[in-house]
């Protein structure tokens, strides 16, 4: 960049790309926009030009103020390479403008942070960023880490885990070789630590919507199980909505058909196991009008038509 390039880029003043210092006595204040312009959009961090006036002042640029520099930038993480510009400023010797431009932010990728807090600009203003908004950039670099179902449960503990569940769940893993035969016989905790079902002592999202016997509040533990008359979804015969862990789920969506609709018993070419503490759920069926559906709520449905 020249001082001509210098002057078309800081024409129009401070904005969303642009961020104006005096000199790099503030140079802690431009590393938190530098954060902000890792987070969004990009933009140019231009030291030696005054905010108001937008005089092209320079500042003498000294080993020292370099080392200041590499420092600053290495508060940044992730770690980022910049191409750091010293430009003359004509009229007054041995002073230069230092510029320095950051890459728009590619989402999935880490969010920045300037020792150790994320920033981001709104306008032409350098804010802390929102912890929510933060944390989704987390989530979104690192789906499967973050995801819900690893995230500790809200007010479940492993009291409220169904311990006969569980320890059915383990016989057959070690029936099919899949756990060794000293699971039987681990406390619980240990047990559900080693299947990664528990976070520090507490039951994760996994570990309550398989095995817990308290769900209230959790949506995606919803089943609505409705029967209606014709072949649309305006006469309800039969409407239910059952609240459980997995495999209570199960059981209630299979059952309910065979309970409400006895013609239908003629669908099935096999008989029908439903075994809750045994986890075995054997059905072979024909059933060409069982529909699932999801709604907003995240709830599922069972529908049937008669």
């Amino acid at each position: 960049m020249n001082i001509e390039e210098l002057e078309r880029l800081i024409a129009n003043d401070e904005n969303v790309h642009l961020e104006l210092k005096k000199t790099t006595g503030e140079l802690k204040d431009g590393m938190h926009t530098a954060c902000a312009f890792l987070n969004g959009a990009g933009g140019w961090l231009v030291f030696g030009v005054a905010p108001k006036s937008l005089k092209i002042l320079g500042q003498e640029v000294t080993d020292n103020t370099q080392r200041e520099i590499a420092q600053a930038l290495s508060g940044l993480e992730p770690a980022v390479s910049i191409d750091i510009q010293y430009i003359d400023v004509p009229d007054r010797l041995g002073c230069q403008v230092i510029a320095m431009y950051f890459e728009a932010f590619v989402w999935g990728t880490a969010p920045y942070t300037y020792h150790g807090s994320p920033y981001y600009k709104v306008e032409s203003t350098t804010k802390l960023m929102p912890r929510n908004m933060f944390e989704e950039r987390l989530r979104a670099n690192k789906p499967n880490y973050y995801a819900w179902e690893r995230q500790s449960a809200d007010d479940i503990t492993i009291d409220d885990m169904d311990e006969k569940l569980i320890r059915v769940a383990i016989r057959l893993g070690v029936e099919k070789n899949r756990m060794p035969a000293t699971a039987l016989t681990e406390p619980l905790s240990d047990v559900l630590r080693k299947l990664e079902l528990m976070n520090d002592g507490v039951p994760n999202n996994a570990a309550a919507a398989l095995f817990s016997t308290k769900l209230r509040g959790y949506t995606q533990m919803q089943l609505r199980l409705a029967r209606f008359r014709g072949i649309n979804k305006i006469e309800f015969i039969d409407n239910q909505r059952v609240e459980g862990n997995f495999f209570q789920l199960l059981d209630a969506g299979m059952a309910f058909p065979i309970h409400t609709i006895p013609s239908w018993r003629k669908c099935f070419t096999a008989p029908l196991s439903l075994k809750v503490g045994g986890l075995a759920h054997s059905v072979s069926w024909r059933l060409a009008r069982h529909r699932m559906l999801q709604n907003r709520s995240g709830a599922s449905t069972v529908a049937s038509f008669a």
